[in-house]
This record gives C-alpha cells, sequence and structure tokens, in this order.
C-alpha cells in the first residue's frame, strides 16, 4: 500500500497526502467534496493511476516469468528472456517504428496499438520458434532450448542494430527510448490487454506450483510423481511468452526483474513454489513502482527511463548473487 500511495502522490508536480486520499475516493465514486481537487483529481485519474496499475502489472507478470523460467530450467540465475521472448518482442518494435517511419509514419490512432501488436507478435514467434527448436522425437530438450534462445536473442540484437543503424535521428531516439523501458504515457488503452494477460498467467501458474516443487526433483523423479513434464514445460514457456511479450509491449525492455525478485524471494521465503509464485508476484509489482517513482523523482522533471533504474538494482544483486554462489 506504502508503494501504491508513494506512486499516486509523487512525481514532477506532487500532491498533498490528503489530497491524493480525497481525489481517489472520488475516482471510486465516494461522495467527496470536489472543493481544491479539480488538479488532484485529473493527475490522479489520467496519469497516475494508470501508469501505477501499468507498473503493478508489469512488475508482477515478470516476476512470475522469471518464477517459471528459473523452474523450468531449475537455475535460481535464469531470466525469462532466456527462451528469446524479449528479443522478438523488440525485433518486432524495431519493425513496426522504423518501418512505419519509411512509409511516412503510423497513423496517431493506430500509432501505440500497431508498436504494441507488433512486439507481442514478435516475442511470441521467436518463443515458438526457440521452442520448437528444442522439440526431438516428441521431447523437449532445455539445454537445446536454452541455447536456441541465446542464439535467438543474439540474432534478435543483430536485427535491432541494423534498423537502429537505417532509421533517422528522431526514429532512433524513439527506437531507443522504447529498448530502455519506460512507463511514461500510460493509459487505460495500453493496460487492458496487459490486464487480461496478467489475471491469466497469475491464476494459473499458482495451479502448478506443486507440478514446479517436483520438477526441482529432477524430469525423471517428477514423472515418477505423476507430472506430465512435456506438458508443464509447454505450459511454462507458453505463459512466459504471453506474459513477457505482454510487458514488453506494454512497456518497452525492463530486465532485471525477472531474475531479482524470485531469487529474493527464495532467500527470505524457501523454495516452495506455493509460496514463491504468490510473493513474487507482489514484490515484482512493488519493486516496479519504487523503480519507477526513482525513475521519475531522479532527474525531475525530466524521466530515466526505468530500464535504467531496474539494470543498475539488478546488475550488482546479480553479481552478489555468482559471488555468493562460488563462496
Amino acid at each position: 500500500m506504502l508503494a501504491i500511495w508513494l506512486s499516486l502522490a509523487l512525481g514532477p508536480v506532487s500532491l498533498p497526502m490528503f489530497d491524493t486520499l480525497r481525489a481517489g475516493l472520488r475516482l471510486l465514486g465516494l461522495p467527496v467534496s470536489e472543493d481544491g481537487l479539480q488538479q488532484a483529481e485529473m493527475i490522479l485519474g489520467q496519469i497516475r493511476l494508470p501508469r501505477t496499475l501499468l507498473g503493478l502489472a508489469v512488475g508482477a507478470v515478470l516476476a512470475l516469468s522469471g518464477v517459471a523460467m528459473q523452474g523450468l530450467f531449475r537455475n535460481p540465475l535464469a531470466d525469462p528472456g532466456l527462451v528469446g521472448v524479449a528479443a522478438g518482442a523488440a525485433m518486432g518494435a524495431a519493425v513496426a517504428i522504423v518501418g512505419g517511419a519509411w512509409f511516412g509514419g503510423m497513423p496517431d490512432a493506430f500509432a501505440p496499438y500497431l508498436l504494441s501488436f507488433c512486439a507481442f507478435v514478435g516475442g511470441l514467434g521467436v518463443t515458438a520458434l526457440v521452442y520448437r527448436l528444442g522439440r526431438r522425437d516428441g521431447q523437449t530438450n532445455v539445454a537445446t532450448m536454452l541455447l536456441a534462445g541465446v542464439a535467438m536473442t543474439a540474432l534478435g540484437g543483430a536485427a535491432v542494430g541494423l534498423f537502429s543503424y537505417l532509421a533517422d535521428d528522431a526514429t532512433l531516439r524513439t527506437l531507443t527510448f522504447w529498448n530502455l523501458g519506460s512507463l511514461n504515457g500510460a493509459s487505460y488503452e495500453r493496460l487492458w490487454p496487459l490486464l487480461l494477460v496478467a489475471t491469466g498467467v497469475a491464476v494459473w501458474l499458482p495451479r502448478r506450483a506443486k507440478a514446479l516443487n517436483a520438477l526441482l526433483l529432477g524430469e525423471s523423479e517428477a514423472r515418477h510423481l505423476g507430472v506430465d513434464v512435456e506438458r508443464l514445460k509447454r505450459e511454462l514457456v507458453f505463459c512466459t511468452a504471453l506474459g513477457v511479450g505482454a510487458a514488453v509491449a506494454a512497456a518497452g525492455l525492463i530486465g532485471f526483474i525477472g531474475l531479482v525478485v524470485p531469487h529474493l524471494v527464495r532467500l527470505l521465503a524457501g523454495p516452495d513454489h506455493r509460496v514463491v509464485l504468490p510473493a513474487s508476484l507482489l514484490a515484482g509489482g512493488v519493486l516496479m513502482l519504487f523503480a519507477d517513482l526513482a525513475a521519475r523523482l531522479l532527474l525531475a522533471p525530466a524521466e530515466l527511463p526505468i530500464g535504467i533504474v531496474t539494470a543498475f538494482i539488478g546488475a550488482p544483486f546479480f553479481l552478489f548473487l555468482l559471488m555468493r554462489g562460488r563462496g
């Protein structure tokens, strides 16, 4: 609740605590006097509330996807991007941004939707290809899928680099800012598709918590316990592709949430996925809101891309995990 309140109250234009509360109550339809609340209600309803909800949804779905990938690869240092979904989404977005500029620009009414659609389809397409490359004789080889994901991520980076080289200055700025991730420009139109996907992922993955616990013992042991391992792998890859694809389509590339949050939750609460999944959902949303606050306030009134903030948080933590593992 503290993270939500701070996200609603703080920004380039800070709102008094009491005005934030009263404006929030009015937005909920409660009979509160509107005296002196016009500006607060406008800022809260049109800018801060959709941005806060978007941050919660993006952080939650990235963290859940991180849990799914760490369970699939049985490695606490695994990241949702390992299956290529982020690279595919970046390629799709680059095609939309640079291709739209080549053809005279995208119509204003369709530009946000076309960009999100291309990013989402690109992420799903690359993930489907990685999964297909990892299949052989009816079995999914996790190591092969991991290598295919690394290769597709490198290919995606090369494609985005090529589009960046071919873009003009204005288009390059747009592409660069999108690749660094941001919740700026959040709207209810951008929010509802992500909320649908996030709700589906948040409902489905906890139902597979016991199967994920069994998978920690190894694939053969999980089969002996009655788990359909191949089906579980498909579901984990599919949920990750949907979740990360929708998050990247809505907010751009935001790294390390899917790595840091699940691992931190495991350090505090243990490896039981019945606890890790819901705790990661909450912690991912909270961490994203605090990262967004830092992005808004550190250089106010200018705004840092949120991907820079999460990288400054996540990279040292990742190095700490590596050193801790060596010790």
